[in-house]
């Protein structure tokens, strides 16, 4: 559901992100110092001899070796991040690859954010945890497998449309034009379960916190959802995934239970700003469902076959909220070409798909094809509908086009309807009904090609959406979206989005709303791009 209120940038704001973040990164290291600590205690061997000590002749003329200096915590953050940004030049020679079970990693990862094709709901079972990071390093060594990191994620737009502070919608994370902003701060907690290993059972979890204006696009109802659906802030926080892993090695070729909040199950895209190849959102990304609270099962049947199923709260609605509904999921994927080609469909949200807080019913299609070793391309297509939503155009003849600012008003209470949920949109039908069946459907395609020793990729993505009430975006038309943009990687921990991004409206204007008013335009031009820095 897309949410598209924003104010701009304040002073006061980014202060309070520098005071969250701050406190969170300290603690971190706090959390870790005391392991730290205990690993760097000199080991004496049984036999009496001190490690690393020369002896000749009788014991009186051992001389041990001077004790290596300790670096302070920040020169081996500085050190971890010049190891990175060095590390192909180096000529030691390259570590092994991680042990793995099934079929080899299609992908390099960077430039691409995974070396997988994407799957919600689970670990990849059969991969190992291919990542290290810069802050674990300078903790300990990156030698636990509880870990502590996240990134910055600040970004830039220029765009055509200018009236309005949310011009930019429904495009998304770009949303504010003209304008810098940070997106993101996030900050992780996780351990990842040994899913190679088919011997014994073993755990996981994530707690992951997120601070910035990208908190509008994962907000879930009854998860402090005030700071959107009531203040409207500009900056917010929100813990966008809190769950346990559980995996069974002898069920299938293993099994992983997820309990908690997590990111839906479908699609090319995600919330966090390093799981996706570009910066903006696609039109069909922004508008589908982000978070679930629930239970979801994943087996991996065999190397091409991993099927899941679940059952939630729903889509952005807690399970202790008024609007949960038990809703179900059942997805399947379907491996071969050695891992080249990947077809996973998924039911994501099964129940009746009445009117309540973003109580969407979406089935998906998504297809992942690599060429060769430089080429892939991602296509995704879905139909998704709501039953018996309010009409914003009950009683209008004609029915008045509220456009990208429709459910805006709705939201603020400006505009109203029969049963209008304060946060959830409305739809545009026909006057003389007070309610309506609100489907849309849409297609996207990703072409991606990587050059520059892993370092550099291009991203070119088409595709139409197709909201036939205007219950997802504001504005009942077709659109499309074409987008060609590039991610620039220095080492892993520092990443660069620039993109050159074209979005039309068919049948009427759907944006550069003024503040309560209707688009004016059916074309948008935005250049943007995004700087990610991960610790």
């Amino acid at each position: 559901m897309i949410r598209v209120r924003i104010r701009s940038w304040r002073v006061m704001g980014f202060l309070k992100f520098q005071r969250f973040y701050s406190s969170m990164f300290i603690l971190s290291a706090a959390c870790f110092s005391v392991q730290a600590s205990a690993q760097a205690v000199s080991v004496v061997s049984s036999d009496d001899t001190v490690a690393g000590s020369s002896v000749s002749g009788d014991a009186s003329s051992a001389t041990p070796d001077a004790p290596a200096p300790q670096r302070g915590f920040l020169t081996r953050l500085g050190h971890a991040y010049l190891d990175d940004w060095t590390s192909s030049s180096s000529t030691a020679p390259a570590a092994p690859a991680p042990e793995r079970r099934g079929t080899p990693a299609p992908l390099n990862s960077p430039p691409f954010p995974s070396a997988d094709w994407p799957i919600g709901g689970t670990v990849v079972i059969g991969a190992p945890d291919y990542n290290t990071y810069p802050l674990m390093t300078a903790i300990n060594g990156a030698k636990s497998r509880i870990k502590t990191y996240g990134w910055f994620d600040i970004g830039y737009n220029a765009s055509t449309s200018n009236q309005g502070k949310f011009a930019n919608a429904p495009a998304a994370y770009d949303v504010i034009p003209n304008s810098i902003q940070l997106d993101q701060a996030a900050l992780y907690f996780e351990r990842l379960p040994d899913t190679v290993q088919k011997d014994h059972f073993d755990w996981g979890f994530r707690l992951t916190s997120l601070y910035g204006l990208d908190y509008r696009y994962t907000t879930a109802y009854g998860v402090f959802s005030q700071q959107l659906l009531k203040n409207n802030n500009t900056y917010g926080y929100d813990p966008v995934m809190y769950y346990l892993d559980f995996y069974l090695p002898h069920i299938g070729q293993g099994t992983d239970i997820r309990v908690g909040r997590y990111i839906s199950l479908p699609d090319i895209e995600a919330q966090l700003a390093p799981n996706n190849y570009t910066y903006s959102h696609s039109l069909l990304y922004t508008v589908d469902c982000y978070t679930q609270h629930g239970v979801n099962v994943t087996t991996k049947l065999s190397d091409h076959w991993t099927v899941q199923g679940g059952v939630s709260g729903g889509c952005e609605a807690a399970p202790w909220t008024k609007y949960a509904k038990l809703t179900g999921n059942a997805c399947a994927g379907y491996t071969w070409h050695t891992g080249g080609d990947n077809l996973y469909f998924c039911a994501n949200s099964l129940n009746s798909a009445k009117y309540s807080y973003n109580n969407i019913s979406a089935y998906y299609l998504t297809y992942y094809h690599k060429f060769n070793a430089t080429w892939h391309t991602d296509t995704e297509a879905w139909y998704q509908y709501e039953r018996d939503v309010p009409n914003l155009c009950y009683g209008l003849n004609p029915c008045i086009s509220y456009g990208a600012n429709a459910n805006v008003g709705a939201n603020a209470g400006e505009i109203t309807g029969p049963s209008l949920i304060t946060g959830a949109n409305g739809a545009q039908c026909n006057p003389l009904a007070t309610h309506c069946y609100a489907p849309d459907f849409a297609a996207v395609n990703y072409i991606e090609h990587e050059w520059n020793n892993h370092h550099t990729s291009l991203t070119i993505r088409n595709e139409f959406v197709n909201d036939l009430k205007g219950q997802r975006t504001g504005t009942a038309t077709l659109y499309s979206e074409h987008m060609v943009g590039m991610n620039y990687w220095i080492g892993s921990t520092v990443t660069f989005r620039p993109e050159l991004r074209l979005d039309h409206s068919y049948d009427k204007p759907a944006f550069d709303a003024p503040t309560n008013g209707a688009p004016t335009k059916t074309t948008q031009l935005t250049f943007a791009g995004d700087l990610i820095w991960h610790f």
